[in-house]
Order: C-alpha cells, then sequence, then structure tokens
C-alpha cells in the first residue's frame, strides 16, 4: 500500500517553502505549455501544506492561470523521507523547511533536497483539468 496520496487540490492550499530561478521557470512553463499537461505531482506535506518538491511547476501552473495543481501528499514526519541541502557543508531541516514554509520566510532557491522513495512520476495531468 502506497504512503501517500495523489490528488488534484486548489492550487491556492500550498506554501512555498523555497524562492525560484526565473530562467528556470521560463523553460519549464514553456515545456508544460508545449506538453499540454504536467508530467509529474508536486510532493507536499500533507499536514501543512508545505510544498517539498515542485516550486517551478507549482509556480509555472500558477502563471498558467492553473486552478487546481496535482499533488502528491506525504507524511513529512515519515523517518523514510529525508531532507539534505544542495551545498556542499550546509544542512537543512525538516522543521526549518517547514517553518520557511509557513512563515513566508523563504529559503533561497535549491536549499533543500529531499529523497522520498518511491515517488510517483510520469502522471500526465492535462492543463486543461486544472484551468
Amino acid at each position: 500500500m502506497a504512503e501517500y496520496e495523489i490528488k488534484n487540490i486548489d492550487i491556492n492550499l500550498l506554501k512555498q517553502h523555497e524562492m525560484i530561478i526565473e530562467c528556470h521557470l521560463e523553460r519549464l512553463s514553456l515545456e508544460i505549455e508545449n506538453d499540454g499537461c504536467i508530467k509529474d505531482p508536486i510532493i507536499v506535506d500533507k499536514n501543512t501544506m508545505v510544498i517539498l518538491d515542485g516550486h517551478h511547476r507549482y509556480n509555472a501552473l500558477k502563471r498558467m492561470g492553473a486552478k487546481l495543481c496535482p499533488v502528491c501528499l506525504v507524511d513529512y514526519k515519515s523517518k523514510k523521507i529525508k531532507v539534505g541541502c544542495w551545498r556542499k557543508g550546509e544542512t537543512v531541516t525538516k522543521d526549518q523547511v517547514i517553518n520557511a514554509g509557513t512563515s513566508g520566510n523563504l529559503f533561497v532557491p535549491k536549499t533543500s533536497k529531499h529523497e522520498i522513495p518511491d515517488r510517483p512520476r510520469s502522471l500526465m495531468v492535462s492543463l486543461d483539468k486544472l484551468r
């Protein structure tokens, strides 16, 4: 049995914990628009609605006027989910991630690096279903 739930939810319920890189967002937005779908769900903590992975996909969907967002809801408290930092010598904790997301005091882009076992990929959700 999967330890996550996949569903489309109101995009305005989601909370970022990191800023984005504008040029990456622009490239990804074009890719999503050209494909007519979003391929992977945004990974979200089910208890706080903080985005763990997918900030650029989330922002692309928002800019495209999506009302819904395909998410994979996980229990961030699970010991199976790990968090690290992309930058060598730095650390980040789950509590810091949640605090950044709930306070709005966002990390710089690519601060947290999450390991989420058995995460779903390639859902191919049509943009028409999200708008």
